[in-house]
């Protein structure tokens, strides 16, 4: 009875081992890919900001119009710089009045040279004249020197007052240039109370209605692309490494569910986003659909790798990232490429290696 019991013991251990659940590697096109959370948005997605502040009076478009640069998106009121623009054309009024010389600022000093300008002329004929007969001893010296006197006084004056001339002609000048460029400044200012557009593309959004305050420090607007769209992706930062420019991106949205878009890397985002500690890469789509909009939600696989003929396994046979467990006892092995359910062998098993799976 002894010997029969251990015989069927045996059987039964050996019926055990045999039901172990027992697969081998297979051979298969493996491709190795990050996975990345996707949403939509119109390329060149501005958000508008007025350079001034006041009230809105207008919005002069509607959302999902279509827009040029330059067209007028918003109109806002606010009275001081139109009587600042007022005020600047004033004074360049007159200070174009006073350096065209109709005001009595040059006019009076062109008067005072004129008459400078005889009174030296006829005090240089008189000292010359006396200087002459001074030469033949003809006069007295203080008649001379009186005469001297007074034409170097006259020259003098005269000089003085070309100077003063020059001197005040220059300062209405660049009174004029300073008045000029205030009221422009003014204009500017005025203008920049109608906010326009810097692209072509359409409005997606506007934040503000009639009557509500308008500030320089909040968007009032948002604008984009009607037609180019690129796929913004948040890719966690522990694979951020392995993405290049170029690399192809399979794409799957909500709005989509039955289809599968390519894409393209354009751009990686150098900086990390600390709250969400990802990376924001752009892509753009090689086929996209025909209809887009913004903020259409998906999901992303950035394809880093593909290999056709690789020998795999179910990630759930790998322990500890580099062993197998087989019939023989547990292997250590060298992995290469893996997607979400499967990874490569490089070294370590061959395609007739069985594999048990690992004990829970």
């Amino acid at each position: 009875m002894r010997y029969i019991f251990i015989w069927v013991l045996v059987l039964v251990l050996q019926s055990c081992g045999d039901d172990e659940e027992k697969i081998l590697p297979q051979k298969a096109e493996l491709t190795e890919s990050v996975y990345a959370s996707a949403t939509v948005q119109p390329d060149s997605l501005y958000k508008v900001y007025s350079a001034v502040g006041g009230i809105l009076d207008r919005n002069l478009v509607e959302e999902g119009d279509r827009v040029k640069k330059g067209s007028p998106l918003l109109q806002i009121i606010n009275n001081t710089p139109k009587l600042n623009t007022e005020n600047a054309k004033l004074s360049l009024r007159l200070a174009q009045e006073n350096y065209n010389g109709s005001a009595a600022v040059l006019k009076g000093l062109e008067d005072e040279i004129k008459a400078a300008t005889l009174s030296f002329h006829n005090d240089s004929i008189n000292f010359y004249r006396q200087k002459r007969l001074w030469s033949q001893n003809i006069g007295s010296k203080v008649e001379f020197d009186n005469r001297k006197l007074a034409y170097e006084l006259s020259r003098n004056n005269l000089n003085l007052l070309k100077s003063k001339y020059e001197r005040t002609k220059n300062e209405l000048l660049t009174q004029v240039r300073q008045a000029r460029n205030n009221y422009e400044s003014a204009q500017i200012n005025t203008k920049d109370f109608t906010v326009t557009s810097k692209i072509n593309g359409k409005v997606y959004e506007l934040m503000k209605e009639p009557g509500e305050i308008v500030s320089t420090m909040e968007p009032i607007a948002a604008v984009g692309s009607d037609s180019d769209f690129i796929i913004k992706m948040l890719v966690d930062e522990v694979d951020i490494v392995k993405l290049s420019l170029g690399q192809k991106t399979l794409v799957t949205l909500d709005a989509y569910p039955s289809e599968v878009f390519v894409a393209t890397v354009d751009k990686i985002y150098p900086r990390k986003d600390e709250r969400s500690q990802t990376f924001t890469v752009e892509a753009s789509f090689d086929d996209p659909p025909k209809i887009l909009y913004p903020g259409l939600a998906g999901e992303g696989n950035i394809i880093i790798a593909q290999k056709k003929e690789a020998l795999t396994i179910p990630k759930t046979y790998l322990i500890n990232g580099n062993s197998v467990r087989t019939a023989k006892g547990m292997v250590e092995v060298v992995t290469g490429l893996q997607n979400l359910d499967r990874v490569e062998i490089v070294e370590g098993i061959g395609e007739n290696t069985e594999l048990l799976k690992p004990e829970q």
